[in-house]
Formats: structure tokens, C-alpha cells, sequence
């Protein structure tokens, strides 16, 4: 399921890692909680149920007394998964109170094995956007660098 259009973000980072590693991060509700997310958010509520077909469902909570203090919901769908390889999930957040949603992105994440380290790249496709998330998407490059950052240092520890 992929797209021939240019995506609207790629991020790369060489984690040092191996690929099994990082894969378990993405796919195991326990740790993807714990990356997910700029910093200062958490992720108390984290679904994923990783194959074709499979859910994904998260909360994701900013600092108190900020904008992102209460919840935010995002769900979607993986469409497909190459085990230690390649995840395409898409995601949905800003729920538009009708049963709809103001983001749509479809997500691609790519791991590549480099002298025992892990090449992570990421692809997304903004497939759907509202006036009213311009603020969030103008911050999704910072938001997905620090979550990755995230993930990096979780890796490490």
C-alpha cells in the first residue's frame, strides 16, 4: 500500500541498535508508549495490534497547564508489516467532533540493518488536513524529531 506521492516529511536516524530491537519499540504496545509522543507528552493509553488489518489506538497527553493537558485521541489501521522491515500504518488525530477526523497521514517506516545498527526512516504523507490543525501540522517535524529522539535514547539505555 503505497503511495506515489512525495511525501510531506522524511526523517532518518542510525540507531544503534539492532533491527529486532527496534521493531519490538514499534510494535510492543509496553515500549511504544514509552517514545511516543514530543518531549514532556506521555502516553497513557497505547493499543496496537500490529498486522494487516490491525488497530492502533493511542492517548496522547501534553504537560499540565498547556494546550495538550487533556488527552488526545489518535486510532488507524496498519496496512502493511514486513517483520524487522517495514511498517505502513495510517494515522488519524483531532477528532472533528462529527465522527471524523482533522489529520489524516499515512506513515512509513522503514528499517534497514548497517554494521549492526539500525537505519530508521520514516515517511509520511499528510492525506488529509483541516484549517484548524495548521498550528499542529506546522509542528510535526519537530514533533516526530523528538519522539524519535525518544526512541533513540530508550534503545540505548
Amino acid at each position: 500500500m503505497t503511495s506515489d506521492r512525495k511525501p510531506d516529511l522524511v526523517l532518518t536516524r542510525l540507531i544503534d541498535a539492532p533491527r529486532e530491537r527496534v521493531w519490538k519499540a514499534w510494535t510492543e504496545s509496553s515500549q511504544f508508549a514509552r517514545w511516543w509522543g514530543p518531549n514532556h507528552f506521555t502516553c497513557p493509553v497505547c493499543e496496537i495490534d500490529v498486522r494487516p488489518g490491525g488497530r492502533i489506538y493511542l492517548q496522547m497527553k501534553g504537560p499540565e497547564g498547556s494546550p495538550y493537558s487533556e488527552p488526545m485521541p489518535m486510532e488507524g489501521e496498519f496496512l502493511e508489516v514486513v517483520p524487522h522491515e517495514r511498517l505502513v500504518f495510517v494515522a488519524l488525530a483531532f477528532p472533528d467532533g462529527q465522527g471524523g477526523w482533522r489529520i489524516d497521514n499515512l506513515n512509513t517506516v522503514m528499517l534497514a540493518e548497517k554494521l549492526g545498527k539500525t537505519e530508521l526512516t520514516l515517511s509520511v504523507i499528510v492525506r488529509k488536513s483541516s484549517p484548524e490543525v495548521a498550528q499542529a501540522l506546522a509542528g510535526m517535524k519537530e514533533g516526530w524529531s523528538q519522539s524519535l529522539e525518544k526512541l533513540v535514547r530508550l534503545l540505548a539505555a
